[in-house]
């Protein structure tokens, strides 16, 4: 029975997203028929139904549409260019300063607007104006930008780690936040050695000059109130003086105000922000919602058990289950967006690597981790089109150096699956684990 429902929930699921169907509506219509075959049907839409009310009235799920509306203040208010020139001035002088500059601005305000598109766009758009004067070839700005965006998911606050945490039931908030600081730093260091390394081979040039304090100190003052936010968020989080959902809130009142002091917002575009973070956020919860039909229909015809005893009857070594699971992360990630992967794998491999120790923690960076390349590859790839079209360049031109990066963030990924303390080791240090 197990078998025979996954095999109907992926060939209807396949079918549905070939024809075009929005993804929420694949999942709830294939999650249905997997039921359907060994419920009556009236029972299956009645608890379908009861299952995506549920799945949508979690509490801590209000922190999405909160962050959500956060990172579109910071994105519209004037952020990213103190945060391009405040990593200028820190790593201006390395070779290729305008590549190493666009990988830290990333980071950070990948990492305040949770958005990796977002960062892309904005940061992008900043150090562009400096490609021709400075003779950069557009394509290796592109993929420079592309690569080293998707490291702000990682970096908390995180909305995929919000996600996941929702899809493995309940999975530590703070742990998560806290686990994603060393692969979100590993990843774009990958790219800041491979940024450098291009660098070097073309000839591209730090900035000239010595070192400047009195510049860093400058740019340090005008980034700190941006800066702040994280420290504020995720240290009010870990330090448990509020939760995950009124740090969301207190993200929004602090993205607002500083908005306002920068005035670089008016009534007409915030409203217009409101809007548009309600659109996503709806997507989003209503997506949530739907994939817990999926998470119900799993559990009752026994799926993931089905999968477990069919990993472990291919090998019980534990080096080979996850070289397993990651290429098939990697293969969904370039067909997928991240949430609706995490919803759909979470319940699939969880179990699995909890009959080996592994802690849901560890399993969830690897999971976004996993999903985050898929933002980078083609044919979905959405953060990899937005650089390319911000970048004024094409797919063919940006991918032979994108192959490089893409080498470095999987070593990266490596480290990530069978290293456990570069996920666990900060949250364990904070007494989380």
């Amino acid at each position: 029975m197990a078998m025979q429902s996954l095999a109907i929930i992926i060939l209807v699921l396949a079918g549905l997203l070939i024809l075009g169907v929005p993804i929420s509506y694949a999942i709830g219509i294939s999650a249905l028929s997997a039921i359907v075959a060994s419920v009556p049907a009236g029972v299956s839409v009645l608890t379908a139904a009861q299952r995506t009310f549920v799945g949508m009235s979690s509490f801590s799920l209000t922190a999405i549409p909160f962050f959500i509306l956060a990172g579109n203040l910071m994105n519209q208010g004037g952020i990213a260019k103190r945060l391009v020139n405040f990593v200028l001035a820190i790593l201006g002088k390395l070779p290729g300063s305008l590549l190493v500059t666009n990988v830290g601005a990333n980071a950070l305000f990948g990492a305040i607007s949770g958005s990796a598109s977002a960062a892309a766009a904005a940061v992008g758009s900043m150090v562009k104006d400096g490609e021709k004067e400075q003779g950069y070839d557009p394509a290796v700005c592109a993929a420079t930008n592309g690569a080293s965006a998707p490291a702000g998911l990682l970096i908390p606050p995180s909305n995929a780690l919000i996600t996941f945490s929702l899809a493995s039931g309940g999975t530590s908030v703070a742990a998560l936040f806290l686990a994603g600081y060393v692969p979100g730093i590993i990843w774009s260091l990958a790219c800041l050695v491979v940024a450098i390394l291009i660098a070097k081979k073309r000839g591209y040039h730090g900035q000239a000059g010595k070192f400047s304090w009195w510049n860093l100190l400058i740019a340090t003052l005008q980034a700190i109130p941006a800066l702040s936010l994280i420290v504020l968020v995720i240290g009010g989080i870990v330090g448990g003086i509020f939760t995950a959902t009124e740090g969301a809130a207190i993200s929004v009142v602090y993205s607002l105000i500083l908005s306002i002091c920068y005035r670089s917002i008016t009534l007409k575009s915030f409203w217009k922000i409101v809007i548009d973070s309600a659109k996503v956020s709806g997507m989003i919860v209503f997506l949530i919602g739907v994939s817990n039909i999926l998470g119900w229909v799993m559990a009752f015809t026994q799926i993931p058990q089905a999968i477990s005893a069919a990993l472990l009857g291919i090998t019980t070594n534990k080096i080979i289950i996850l070289l397993i699971m990651n290429l098939i992360l990697l293969v969904a990630g370039t067909f997928m967006d991240v949430t609706p992967a995490i919803l759909i794998f979470t319940p699939l491999f969880l179990p699995i690597v909890k009959t080996f120790g592994m802690d849901p923690v560890q399993f969830g960076l690897i999971l976004v981790y996993n999903l985050c390349i898929g933002n980078i590859t083609p044919p979905v790839g959405n953060t990899l089109f937005v650089s390319i079209k911000v970048g004024r360049s094409s797919l063919s031109k940006v991918m032979p150096y994108m192959l490089m990066y893409y080498v470095a963030i999987l070593i990266g990924l490596l480290l990530v699956t069978f290293v456990p303390l570069v996920s666990t080791g900060l949250p364990m240090a904070a007494g989380l684990l």
